[in-house]
């Protein structure tokens, strides 16, 4: 398993990091062609086969031994406590962070001036069948909806939320607004931006867990705006 601990983990933006969890059971040499870094002889360490030599842990082994030599990337002491800092609460963040979301999609998907919420807990969602089997208890802070009106009126509501702050990162404890067309999407051609259904007027929230009222009446002031 692999996470981003820049997000979710961290919770305020603050560090960079990530966290690779090995179980230790996977058997490497059974797939050869497949892990040859794994499960053949490496030249940098005299040929040999960190399956052999690491054994179930061959995988963190490598990453150290191998990943970490060749491109330095090891967290500082002062990141790793800060992430460790926020893992404390990630249970709890993650519970308002999802109930924030929930009310902030019926809030969305009520309003006249949005014509599509891209959410999959809305029965409309192509994956809302998915998402109850794997989120019984509701989950996805992150998600995107369409203006009515195209990329004027979307930066018109950017620039008018309040509480929202516009970064391009995600997961953070406080609310996240960015227009994905020009920001994150940018580099795109319009046929690659159609294809990752972008328009200019999508806008992505990353909802945090500021109080609900407060998140709501920054939304409904940005409308008015409009």
């Amino acid at each position: 398993m692999i996470h981003s601990a820049t997000k979710f983990i961290g919770g305020h933006g603050s560090s960079l990091g990530g966290v690779i969890v090995d179980g230790g059971r996977f058997e490497w040499k059974q797939y050869a062609d497949r892990f040859p870094t794994l499960a053949k002889p490496d030249p940098s360490y005299h040929g040999a086969v960190f399956a052999d030599v690491a054994g179930a842990a061959a995988f963190v082994t490598r990453i150290r031994a191998v990943i970490l030599r060749d491109t330095g990337a090891a967290i500082s002491p002062f990141n790793a406590f800060i992430l460790l800092q926020g893992l404390e609460t990630l249970s709890l963040r993650v519970e308002r962070h999802v109930e924030n979301a929930l009310k902030v999609v019926d809030f969305l998907s009520h309003h006249p001036k949005v014509t599509k919420v891209n959410h999959p807990s809305l029965p409309t969602h192509p994956d809302h069948l998915l998402y109850k089997q794997l989120f019984p208890r509701g989950g996805g802070s992150i998600f995107t909806f369409e203006m009515a009106g195209g990329q004027a009126e979307a930066w018109r509501f950017i620039d008018s939320l309040k509480v929202f702050s516009l970064l391009a990162n995600v997961a953070d404890v406080k609310s996240l607004v960015i227009h994905p067309a020009t920001t994150t999407h940018g580099q795109l051609s319009p046929e690659e931006l159609a294809e990752q259904h972008i328009t200019p007027s999508t806008i992505r929230l990353s909802i945090g867990t500021e109080h609900i009222d407060d998140i709501i009446w920054d939304l409904s002031q940005a409308f008015e705006q409009l």
